[in-house]
C-alpha cells in the first residue's frame, strides 16, 4: 500500500469520507478491520487515505447491506459482480432467501396470534399446555386446540406416547382422516353410507391406536374430541353418527366395554 507525505489530490481522509457516505468513523474503522473496505493508501502520518474508485465500491458495499446480504457474502459479491448476469444471480439468490425469513417470520407470527387467542379463552397460567400447543403448531396440527381439553395425566401419557417423529406421523394421520370428513359434509355423503362407515373404520382405528389398549381414557379423549369438535360442528355431525352406526353394525358398545 503507497505512502504520501501529504493527501494527493482525489483522495479523501476517513473523515471526509464518513461526513460524505452519512456513516461514522467507528463504522467504517469496523469494515476495515472485517476486510470489507480498506483504504488505497495511508499517508505517513497514518492517516487512512480513499480514492474516488473506494467511494464507487462503497456505494455498492451499502446497497448490498441494505438488500440484507452478510458481511461475507457482499465480499464474495464485490469479487463476482462483474457482469449483469451475475448481478441478477446475487439478487435473485438475496430475493429467495429474504423470501424464506418471510415464510418463517409468517408462520411464527401466526403461531403467536394463534397462541394468543388460546391464552384468552383458556384464562389460566399453564406453561406446559403453552408449550405443548406450540410444538403442535409448529408440526402443522391444526387442531392443536385439543390440548386445552387435555387434563395433566392426558398430556403426560402423550409426552410418554409420543416422541417428535411419532408425534408428526400420528398428526397427519389424523388430519387426514378429518380431511375425509370434511370432504364427505361438502359433497352431502351420509355417515351411514359405505364411505362414511370406511372413515367411521379409519377414524376407531386411529382412536384406538392413540390410547394403545388403555380404553379407561376412553370418556374423556372422546369428550376432549366432542368439545374441540364443536367448534367445527361439520366434524362432529358427521363422525358421532358415523361412529354410532358403526359400532351398532359391530355390536359393540366400546363406552359399557370399558366399564364391565
Amino acid at each position: 500500500m503507497a505512502k504520501y507525505k501529504a493527501i494527493p489530490q482525489g483522495y479523501m481522509t476517513v473523515g471526509e469520507v464518513a461526513k460524505k457516505m452519512g456513516l461514522t468513523i467507528r463504522a467504517l474503522q469496523y469494515y476495515d478491520r472485517e476486510g470489507l473496505f480498506s483504504p488505497s493508501c495511508i499517508s505517513e502520518g497514518g492517516r487512512r487515505l480513499y480514492s474516488n474508485k473506494d467511494i464507487v465500491k462503497l456505494h455498492q458495499i451499502l446497497t448490498l447491506k441494505s438488500l440484507g446480504f452478510s458481511f461475507d457474502e457482499i465480499k464474495n459479491c464485490l469479487t463476482s459482480i462483474d457482469t449483469p448476469q451475475k448481478a441478477i444471480i446475487a439478487l435473485t439468490e438475496q430475493s429467495n432467501s429474504i423470501q424464506t425469513q418471510i415464510n418463517t417470520l409468517t408462520q411464527s407470527l401466526q403461531a403467536i396470534e394463534l397462541l394468543k387467542n388460546e391464552i384468552e379463552q383458556m384464562q389460566t397460567v399453564d406453561f406446559s399446555k403453552y408449550a405443548d400447543i406450540i410444538v403442535n403448531l409448529q408440526m402443522g396440527n391444526k387442531y392443536y386446540g385439543l390440548i386445552k381439553h387435555f387434563d395433566d395425566s392426558m398430556l403426560d401419557y402423550c409426552h410418554k406416547k409420543f416422541d417428535k417423529d411419532t408425534g408428526v406421523a400420528f398428526i397427519n394421520k389424523f388430519n387426514f382422516i378429518v380431511s375425509k370428513i370434511e370432504k364427505c359434509v361438502e359433497n352431502g355423503i351420509a355417515p351411514d353410507s359405505e364411505q362414511g362407515q370406511i372413515i367411521a373404520k379409519e377414524f376407531w382405528e386411529l382412536i384406538t391406536e392413540f390410547l394403545d389398549g388403555d380404553m379407561s381414557m376412553l370418556p374423556q379423549l372422546m369428550n376432549t374430541i366432542n368439545l374441540q369438535a364443536s367448534e367445527y360442528g361439520y366434524i362432529n355431525s358427521f363422525i358421532e353418527p358415523a361412529l354410532g352406526v358403526y359400532f351398532n353394525n359391530l355390536g359393540i358398545n366400546p363406552f359399557e366395554a370399558k366399564n364391565e
